[in-house]
């Protein structure tokens, strides 16, 4: 792709309204575009990082058996009634009605929607377990919607529901969940702890949250450092192991702050492995049993002629929060570079010839380098603009890509200026290029 021909409308400087490094970046390399408030366009660049983690939720989501649905944006205000959540959910709900002076809603969760499908669906023990999902967007009404798209007022979130038959499956679903975001995570370079949190207006008495680090973050966080250490990369699917994983995550204090007692937090960890830090939340979990599905009749027939209510969970990832929480985590904003990760990165490497009007051999050796780079599904973008050398480097750290590779007088012969983002520069030839860019690509 050429530069001169993408939709990146960048600016020269990080524009006045934005207080935090995502907004100021998103806004800044033409990643979105403010609609109104705490509503955004989406550009091209944006657009595309946000689909390729979509993807990746998707593909975890998938591993563990989820089955993908589509629910409506646009809810009826009968099922939130029934469950008594109408009233209860305040002024984040956007209450509208159709012509048929009808109430609705926009959705901004889907625990009633999804409890109206499983009802009106299944009516067997025997078809449970069940987890469904979808990717929608959600909009919920914020007071002071605020830093860009990390608490906007619409956004877009994958939720997940499951359907067991008793607790002790539900605690098995509910710990596949915990499980999958754990290597969400891990596929998108993000270390995310789970958290004993707050249920709040979803309810139930079981949630963690999966917080980053982060100092713009607004949760804040106590913990024990050793959680760092866990690793869940050769965890699998059996009921035991899966609740092995989550005890060794319980084993260490780690809370966000409605959960905090400072007298527990001292005297079980020890001064050396106390963090007192902020974070931003990029997942949500929570266990709330027969919760919906009591009030709205949601049964199902058990052996023997008995009836009982299904045991239910909810599981959202915000997957237009990660596109920010991933620049908060990995932009250095003294250096002005952002360096995403290969699995989400925008393209995976930026050709940056030194291009003047009276040669242009540096711009078609880019573009044969290009072609040769797609046969490989290697994705480039191409600065073929003349601006000077230092205004092109500076441009491309800030879109990001992982890698660069710069032709100018040092280009002659088979090697060619490779870098990483941020790190100094290798001559090397295209096939060790290729080499190193698709050996990335594959353990992603």
């Amino acid at each position: 792709m050429l530069l001169s021909k993408s939709f990146v409308p960048i600016l020269k400087n990080n524009p006045s309204e934005a207080k935090i490094k995502s907004h100021q970046l998103m806004l800044r390399v033409g990643m979105i575009k403010q609609a109104s408030a705490g509503i955004y366009s989406w550009l091209p660049l944006g657009f595309k990082i946000m689909k390729k983690i979509e993807e990746i939720v998707r593909q975890e989501q998938n591993k563990i058996g989820a089955q993908e649905i589509l629910m409506p944006t646009i809810q009826s205000s009968e099922i939130w009634k029934e469950s008594g959540r109408y009233e209860d959910y305040g002024e984040e709900m956007l209450r509208i009605k159709d012509r048929q002076n009808r109430e609705m809603l926009y959705g901004p969760t889907n625990e009633e929607q999804v409890t109206e499908i499983f009802r009106s669906s299944l009516k067997s023990y025997k078809s449970l377990p069940q987890l469904l999902y979808h990717i929608q967007w959600k909009f919920r009404d914020e007071i002071r919607p605020r830093f860009g798209i990390m608490r906007g007022r619409e956004f877009y979130m994958k939720d997940a529901y499951s359907f067991d038959v008793s607790d002790e499956e539900a605690f098995y679903s509910y710990n596949k969940f915990f499980l999958s975001y754990l290597r969400t995570f891990k596929r998108l370079a993000l270390t995310a702890i789970p958290m004993a949190a707050d249920t709040g207006p979803i309810g139930g008495n079981l949630s963690h949250e999966f917080i980053i680090l982060a100092e713009t973050g607004e949760s804040k966080i106590f913990t024990d450092k050793r959680i760092f250490e866990l690793n869940n990369h050769d965890i699998e699917l059996e009921k035991n192991s899966l609740q092995q994983m989550r005890k060794k995550y319980e084993q260490y204090y780690s809370v966000t702050d409605e959960k905090f007692d400072k007298e527990e937090f001292e005297k079980v960890v020890s001064e050396e492995n106390r963090l007192i830090t902020k974070g931003i939340e990029v997942g949500h979990i929570f266990y709330f049993g027969d919760k919906y599905s009591k009030p709205m009749g949601a049964s199902v027939d058990l052996p023997g002629g008995k009836k009982d209510f299904v045991k239910m969970g909810s599981y959202g990832i915000g997957v237009s929060r990660l596109v920010g929480a991933i620049i908060e985590a990995k932009f250095d904003d003294s250096d002005e570079i952002m360096k995403w990760p290969l699995s989400v990165a925008p393209y995976d490497i930026s050709l940056i010839p030194m291009i003047n009007k009276n040669d242009t051999s540096a711009l078609d050796k880019a573009i044969n380098i290009n072609k040769e780079l797609i046969k490989h599904n290697i994705d480039a973008l191409i600065d073929d603009t003349e601006e000077n050398f230092s205004s092109k480097i500076k441009k491309m750290n800030l879109i990001g890509s992982p890698y660069q590779i710069i032709i100018g007088k040092k280009s002659d012969g088979d090697l060619l200026e490779f870098k990483e983002i941020g790190e100094a520069t290798q001559n090397l030839s295209l096939n060790k290029i290729i080499e190193i860019i698709k050996k990335q690509k594959n353990s992603n």
